[in-house]
């Protein structure tokens, strides 16, 4: 599942044993007052294999997580992404708060930079064309859903052995806030794309337990 925004494409260096079989999960537009776990619910109907591995990137890592309180997994692995509320940066706790985060949607219509900014962090070079690639939901309902729902996601708790890959210069979920055991990766929040080399040499060895 890919970050919030983005499409499937952030997936496009992985290259993985063909003994794992991808299918590529792409964001769904959100129903009027959809809470997250209604809507994951949803996105489980995509899901056609029993026990699937279920990897997430950004607010897909939070989504995931959501859509194995539904259905059974063999495994559940999070990139750049947070295991519970407590993890949320200080400003996006404070937008709760505030609600300031409702006027996030709007400047994004208008600037991709500052949607880009948001999605991947500081660390992806600013191309437009990249940007205009990886960034295909940009529906205004859809974001503003999104980003309402990240805010105000509710888990207490991190689910029980949740696989948690990090860039340790990630800048949308600063590793400072985490807890817990962590595959760190020296890399910024788009570390799917910019470092595809490392989880093409990785991934295999945490889906298969090879470690």
């Amino acid at each position: 599942m890919p970050g919030m925004a983005a499409s499937p494409k952030i997936f496009e260096h992985i290259s993985l044993p063909s003994s794992i079989e991808l299918h590529y999960l792409s964001w769904i537009q959100p129903n009027e007052n959809e809470s997250l776990e209604q809507y994951a619910l949803r996105m489980c109907e995509r899901v056609k294999h029993k026990n699937p591995l279920l990897l997430g990137v950004s607010f897909g890592g939070v989504l995931v997580q959501e859509m194995a309180k539904h259905i059974e997994v063999d495994k559940l692995l999070i990139v750049s992404s947070i295991k519970n509320k407590n993890e949320l940066p200080l400003p996006m706790k404070m937008a709760k708060k505030t609600n300031a985060h409702k006027l996030l949607p709007t400047q994004w219509i208008n600037s991709l930079d500052a949607l880009a900014l948001y999605t991947f962090g500081k660390g992806i070079q600013k191309r437009l064309e990249l940007y205009q690639k990886y960034l295909s939901e940009r529906n205004p309902f859809y974001l503003s859903w999104a980003i309402d729902a990240l805010v105000n996601w509710d888990q207490g708790y991190a689910l029980d052995e949740i696989i948690h890959i990090h860039g340790e210069r990630d800048t949308v979920f600063p590793i400072k806030n985490l807890r817990g055991p962590l595959h760190k990766i020296n890399a910024g929040h788009a570390a799917i794309i910019t470092h595809a080399k490392w989880f093409n040499d990785q991934l295999p060895k945490l889906l298969l337990d090879e470690v």
